[in-house]
Formats: structure tokens, C-alpha cells, sequence
């Protein structure tokens, strides 16, 4: 089975506080923009829209078949939020996005990425591969869905949120999926 590298870099602004940390991009067949969560079955761009903006179309560029990459990459350079996966490169082990069938091959060096991140209090990840994945390097208790676990890295206290999957295969509405997140980033003070 062929093995995918991760086909994008790390998104790591310098003042970035929170670090998001999915599984593993789709297939680029699926994409409508190079950048992450970039399908249009996914919500986590519907979720900023929401809480942010009162308006879940807010990223969605003007023909609507596509997010817009620039008004995103501005709001996470503006909210300090800082993106990548747990996984460098993974095998499919069918031909989906579901975490079930994904194999990883490398994870990531997720302490190295928090030293480049110097200001990054909280990290958040969206699914049990992902979670599951963060678990194995650092020593942290896994939360409920839409709680957190506390824990010290190399003399920093961090929080690990476990946040209910964007994807719309999981089953939660929108509004559902919002509020979990708009108790993490009023706690983390990124949202009034």
C-alpha cells in the first residue's frame, strides 16, 4: 500500500496559543483549497464562521465551492491558532478520509512542534485517531468530548481539549458541534 507524506507544512504563527491538531488531511481529490479542512464536508471553517461571525458562510468564498484561504490564514494569524496533524504520513487503508481505515505510518513530533510554539497553551484535537495519536508522546489523561485534561510540558501548563469531530460524517449538528467549541475558546479567552 502506498504511503501519503503530509502534503502540507505546519501553519505555526509565532504568538500562536492554541494548537489544533487533526488526523490526517483527506485525499486531494477531495480538497477545494490547499490549505486544511479543505473539503466542503467538513465545518470546522462553519464553526469559526459561527462563533466568530455570527455567520457559518463567512469563510466560503463568492461562488460558494470553496472556502476562502487568504480570509482564513488572516483570522488564525490574528487569533494566534496554530494548525497541523498528529500524523506526518499515513496509509489508506480504503479509499476515504475515515480515521478507521487510516494506518499511521510516521506521527508527528508534536513536543517539537509546541518548542516552536512558545506562547501555545492549549492544544486541541478533533477525533480519537488524533487524540489517540498525541497520547502515545505525552503524558497526558484523555479528556471527554468537549472537555479537557491539564498537564505540564517541559514546565508549561497545557490543556489537551478533545473537541467533537468538524466532519460532517460525525453525527452533530452545527450548532451542536459550535457551542462544544465556544466553551473552549471563551476558556481560552479567543472569543468574548
Amino acid at each position: 500500500m502506498e504511503i501519503e507524506k503530509h502534503p502540507l507544512e505546519p501553519f505555526l504563527p509565532a504568538k500562536a496559543k492554541l494548537l489544533m491538531l487533526g488526523s490526517f488531511p483527506p485525499q486531494k481529490k477531495r480538497w477545494s483549497m490547499d490549505f486544511y479542512y479543505p473539503n466542503l464536508n467538513n465545518d470546522m471553517w462553519r464553526i469559526f464562521g459561527v462563533l466568530f461571525f455570527n455567520d457559518k458562510d463567512y469563510f466560503l468564498n463568492p461562488t460558494r465551492k470553496a472556502f476562502c484561504r487568504e480570509r482564513i490564514i488572516d483570522f488564525l494569524n490574528e487569533k494566534g491558532i496554530a494548525l497541523f496533524d498528529t500524523a506526518s504520513s499515513v496509509r489508506r487503508l480504503q479509499d476515504n478520509a475515515s480515521d478507521k481505515f487510516l494506518e499511521v505510518v510516521e506521527a508527528t513530533d508534536i513536543a517539537a512542534m509546541l518548542r516552536r510554539l512558545p506562547e501555545c497553551k492549549a492544544i486541541v484535537t478533533t477525533g480519537q485517531k488524533a487524540t489517540d495519536t498525541l497520547r502515545q508522546q505525552l503524558d497526558v489523561e484523555e479528556p471527554k468530548v468537549g472537555d479537557y485534561s491539564e498537564f505540564v510540558f517541559e514546565k508549561r501548563a497545557t490543556r489537551l481539549y478533545r473537541m467533537p469531530s468538524s466532519s460532517r460524517a460525525y453525527p452533530l449538528a452545527l450548532d451542536k458541534k459550535a457551542a462544544a467549541y465556544r466553551i473552549m475558546y471563551q476558556d481560552l479567552q479567543l472569543l468574548p
